[in-house]
């Protein structure tokens, strides 16, 4: 939750009024528990979305994550009801299992760096091709998956994500 890029999009987003709650999936840094392939991870963003409802109930949800934590905002995305839209950042490619992306209705933006070593434009685009929409598609001039050189960018790209209703 400390990383530049999950740090940037909290901004961002917070900078359009959304209230923004960043955490720590399971056996990251000082957190308990451990890795659970993405089971267990999309646990506790289904937790963390209910405690943001609990406080917040009457303000609409968009769910975002970096990386590993796109795959799991899809997922969530994917079975959780009330979601208006999903951000997904440095989307992995490069990582099977994308099937579970199709079935996401809600507006799904990605945000992908030129030299996303995870997410390389070729396969990216073809991947983003083959997803129904809404879908949304921006590409950040950046030196690597963590926006090298590009997170001013990145960040006004996630605010005016943020401000699309």
């Amino acid at each position: 939750m400390h990383n530049k890029v999950v740090h940037r999009i909290a901004r961002g987003l917070r900078k359009t009024g959304i209230v923004a709650l960043r955490f720590n999936y399971r056996g990251v840094n000082l957190s308990d528990g451990r890795y659970d392939e993405g089971r267990g991870e999309l646990d506790d963003a289904s937790t963390a979305l209910a405690e943001l409802r609990l406080r917040y109930p009457d303000l609409p949800v968009t769910v975002a994550g970096f990386s590993f934590g796109s795959r799991i905002a899809l997922r969530l995305a994917g079975q959780e009801s009330g979601i208006q839209k999903v951000i997904a950042v440095g989307f992995p490619t490069s990582i099977p299992d994308h099937d579970y992306v199709y079935s996401v209705s809600v507006p799904k933006y990605f945000i992908q760096s030129t030299n996303d070593e995870f997410g390389p434009r070729e396969p990216f685009t073809q991947f983003y091709a083959s997803l129904p929409e809404p879908k949304h598609l921006d590409w950040i001039e950046a030196g690597d998956h963590f926006f090298r050189d590009g997170l001013d960018q990145f960040e006004a790209c996630v605010e005016r994500i943020g401000r699309n209703t």
